[in-house]
């Protein structure tokens, strides 16, 4: 069974600038390079969807109150 980590959002994005980090470094193996690049694109997986689901809520709120939630110009 794999091993499953997940991390909230603000965390996710430490994690990924770590990972981005380490990676730019140039010091990791070929297989530990893989396996880092893999864990950062889960990571901006989760991401994606956490700001996609913020972005359906408010748009649901703003919907079910018809206010904008920004001013726009």
């Amino acid at each position: 069974m794999t091993k499953q980590n997940h991390y909230p959002f603000e965390a996710s994005l430490r994690r990924l600038e770590a990972l981005v980090e380490q990676m730019e470094n140039g010091e990791l193996s070929l297989e530990a390079s893989l396996k880092t690049f893999e864990e950062g694109i889960k990571l901006t997986r989760e991401c994606q969807l956490a700001l996609k689901q913020a972005e359906q809520k408010v748009s649901l709120l703003v919907e079910k109150n018809g206010e904008q939630p920004f001013e726009t110009d």
